[in-house]
């Protein structure tokens, strides 16, 4: 689908870059999103003002779909898009709002427990409408799956907010092909939401991507940039302590020596396309045959900028199978999250 999106916004000037258009079932978006999560946590200190001018000069540029979640930052994450809002009037009707539920953390903590009950999720969603300030989430997923909830009864009770106009639309993160199927049979399933990059290829492999595909569902891609990794400008060695890439395994030097040379083919590419490798890695994302919704998370202008801009690249067929070759889709990268994290992973 190649409809352009325009955006008209007090305050801005002119047409807004126009961007192609993507489905997740019956919502629209531009095909780049935008991950918040940075902004409220698990990569260093957090600058609101600073976030504040992303989000403004996201949606200038094109970005319909903000992706948040109640547990990033213990609610600041929503509270920000929120305050983003009540400052730009007039954005709410260009925006899809994405938000999750089913993770509970103490604040401060990477422990976490999973809870898909009824009267969790009511009260997680009355919540996230309270710190976003509307009346209804477009894209409601469930953040990660509760072992032994039946996930039918899970969306069953989504369903029910959707009646309500609650939510507009239900999401599931993180799940498995045949969890997915029994999801979808119970109400539309307007998409899915799982790592995948060119290092993280796990959906190819175990049919979440062709499901979505033959179900009609969409595809959202988050770390699309494999958490700073494909940008090639990740020093671990200067990450500050509380940047969450020092205790996952793929990260750790005995893997980076390794992962890193797979990165010589993006360079290269890069080179020849006078581009970076963050637009490369997310080239190659957004070449996918079935329409894929990559939402790479940023609090800089500087990324910003570079990531809407990735849409402009195209890679040829050789240069895709290229990528793919340098990053096979079974190769061993190290886990993508600790034991603890990724216990919820594939339900």
């Amino acid at each position: 689908m190649k409809d352009a999106v325009r955006l008209y916004l007090p305050g801005f000037r002119g047409i807004v870059n126009f961007m192609e258009a993507r489905r997740l079932g019956t919502l629209s978006v531009g095909a780049i999103g935008l991950g918040c999560m940075g902004m409220s946590e698990f990569y260093g200190a957090r600058d609101d003002a600073v976030s504040l001018q992303v989000l403004a000069r996201a949606l200038e540029r094109g970005v319909t779909l903000f992706d948040t979640a109640d547990m990033y930052g213990s609610g600041h994450n929503e509270e920000l898009l929120g305050r983003f809002l009540r400052e730009h009037p007039g954005s709410r009707e260009k925006l899809t709002l994405a938000s999750k539920f089913g993770i509970r953390r103490m604040p401060g903590e990477y422990k976490r427990t999973i809870d898909n009950s009824p009267e969790y999720i009511r009260s997680a969603c009355e919540a996230s409408l309270k710190r976003l300030g509307v009346e209804a989430i477009d894209l409601y997923y469930v953040h990660r799956l509760e072992t032994g909830r039946p996930v039918e009864e899970t969306v069953a009770f989504l369903a029910a907010l959707v009646k309500e106009g609650k939510i507009r639309a239900i999401g599931l993160s993180e799940v498995s092909a045949a969890t997915l199927e029994k999801a979808h049979a119970v109400h539309p399933v307007a998409a899915v939401q799982s790592e995948y990059s060119l290092w993280s290829r796990g959906p190819e492999k175990d049919g979440v991507l062709a499901t979505c595909k033959r179900l009609g569902i969409g595809f959202v891609a988050y770390s699309p940039l494999g958490r700073g990794f494909l940008t090639g400008t990740v020093n671990m060695d200067a990450l500050p302590a509380n940047d969450f890439r020092t205790i996952l395994p793929r990260f750790q030097r005995a893997r980076m020596d390794e992962n890193t040379r797979r990165l010589l083919f993006v360079r290269e590419l890069a080179r020849i396309h006078s581009a970076t490798p963050a637009q490369v890695a997310l080239a190659w994302v957004l070449s996918r045959k079935w329409g894929i919704v990559p939402i790479p998370g940023t609090k800089k202008l500087k990324y910003l900028e570079e990531n809407t801009a990735a849409e402009k690249v195209k890679l040829t067929q050789a240069q895709i199978a290229g990528l793919e070759e340098a990053f096979p889709c079974n190769a061993d990268y190290g886990a993508r999250y600790t034991p603890e994290g990724m216990q919820g992973i594939g339900l």
